[in-house]
């Protein structure tokens, strides 16, 4: 572990008394990706969120390198949600020797019951394609870990209700309700010093399908994310945009093709898309949702219907419409088909992997489809390459051309905006000692900082990767 910087003279000079904590950022500083907080007392280590690092390779090799941490040594691992950037590294850490338990939200439970055998999968999927065509370096391409890793990492779970309190030591934890995803939350640990608040990934309050964050209460110190710390939220109806990018495509007999995170962004476009053929928007095609995960997923959209807005009666209207293509050999069947008139949802979000890619490889090629981005784009993914007009990107090994029709915007992000983040870090009666400004690019993260110090008076920072802090 890198030695801590000295702490200044008012972290150190505060009203709080008892043993300090201290907050090492071992992930998501500087980075959208990679969520790794670790937090200790003079009694106790927690590990709040695991993430996996996505996007440039240059953050992707960080996934390689062993965490600057004994495994062994820590208390508890809480979970504010289930994405992958913020779970996805669990199984690699229990491999590695990481024996306690993983606290998660019923709901994020379940999730990740799903997501983090499919990523062992996919990383098995991946190596194994690799070494057969023989585009990767290494000899042989190894996966980071494994399905087997993965199903080894849920025997650690378990489920801490929203507002219900865990005890680790000196250390009290709780997850309050933070939108975003189904499950989502924000982090509070209270310390012999004070209370520490992660936001971990904060929802929206106009989401057609989440409920708005839960506001937080008098935390010392809060570390909020910038993912759109430096935008607002263009004011647009989706379903009504959406629609517009059907009608045309349809004009066309193209396919609309939508990349689509399983989790949350599926649930929310087939919304939409009931919405349009009720409304008329756009004439009534077949809609195919190429993604086992997807598939699942929605299912847990009944389950844990009191975590959102929409009813078990509106969640089989919306869910029931779609064909789910279940096997490989469905999914190669669909893909073979190239265009034709129809509304294709497959993973992964950003194009990074799965199934969406040969959806891209077969009809990217082809100006009377689109290629419909409907959130943020990493840098570095083959998505954010999409959209900022590549002519071609790479799948599989070799370059396959865009002459589709694309269109990117963000109107059904999950994430609050700058407005919303200001609003909610503002909403702290009395307001926090500092502010720690993370899982943004640099640049977002700077403006929300700037925008903290100047609109609501808090010192606010934002932390380096692998910076250490003393909060006394």
């Amino acid at each position: 572990m890198a030695r801590p910087r000295q702490p200044s003279a008012d972290e150190s000079a505060s009203e709080g008394r008892g043993d300090p904590l201290k907050i090492h950022f071992l992930g998501a500083a500087g980075t959208v990706t990679g969520s790794r907080y670790l937090i200790e007392s003079d009694r106790s280590r927690v590990l709040v969120d695991c993430g996996l690092y996505q996007g440039v390779k240059q953050l992707r090799l960080r996934n390689w390198k062993q965490p600057p941490l004994d495994p062994g040594s820590l208390d508890a691992v809480v979970l504010s949600h289930a994405h992958i950037d913020h779970s996805g590294y669990l199984p690699a850490l229990v491999r590695d020797g990481y024996r306690g338990r993983i606290h998660a939200t019923p709901p994020t439970n379940a999730l990740c019951r799903i997501l983090l055998p499919d990523s062992g999968r996919i990383h098995e999927e991946d190596a194994a394609y690799a070494n057969r065509k023989g585009f990767s370096k290494h000899r042989p391409a190894l996966p980071l870990y494994t399905e087997e890793d993965a199903l080894g990492a849920l025997e650690h779970f378990s489920s801490l209700e929203f507002e219900d309190r865990l005890e680790v030591g000196d250390l009290s934890i709780s997850i309050q309700p933070a939108g975003h995803i189904l499950g989502a939350g924000s982090v509070e640990i209270r310390g012999p010093a004070g209370t520490l608040l992660l936001s971990g990934d904060l929802g929206r309050d106009d989401d057609l399908v989440m409920q708005p964050p839960q506001h937080p209460r008098s935390p010392n110190w809060i570390v909020v994310e910038s993912t759109y710390g430096d935008r607002v939220h263009a004011e647009m109806d989706p379903i009504e945009a959406i629609g517009s990018v059907l009608a045309r495509t349809l004009e066309r007999e193209g396919t609309l093709l939508i990349p689509s995170f399983a989790v949350a962004r599926a649930q929310t476009l087939l919304l939409c898309l009931d919405e349009i053929f009720r409304r008329g928007l756009a004439p009534e095609v077949p809609v195919y949702v190429n993604s086992p995960m997807s598939t699942s997923v929605t299912g847990l959209y009944h389950r844990y219907h009191d975590y959102h807005r929409l009813s078990d009666e509106r969640c089989a209207e919306i869910f029931e419409r779609p064909h789910y293509v279940r096997t490989i050999q469905e999914s190669r069947d669909l893909s073979s088909r190239g265009r034709f008139p129809a509304v294709i949802l497959s993973a992964s979000g950003m194009a990074t992997a799965g199934r969406v890619l040969h959806h891209l490889r077969q009809l990217a090629p082809d100006d009377r489809n689109t290629i419909l981005l409907p959130g943020f784009q990493a840098p570095g993914t083959r998505g954010a390459a999409i959209a900022g007009g590549a002519q071609a990107v790479k799948i599989h090994g070799s370059y396959v051309p865009i002459a589709a029709e694309v269109v990117q915007f963000d109107a059904l992000s999950a994430h609050a905006d700058q407005r919303g983040l200001l609003e909610w870090v503002g909403a702290c009666q009395p307001p926090p000692r500092r502010v720690f400004v993370t899982h943004g690019e640099a640049v977002a993260s700077d403006v929300l900082r700037h925008e903290i110090e100047e609109r609501l008076e808090v010192r606010a920072s934002v932390p380096d990767h692998l910076d250490e802090v003393m909060l006394s």
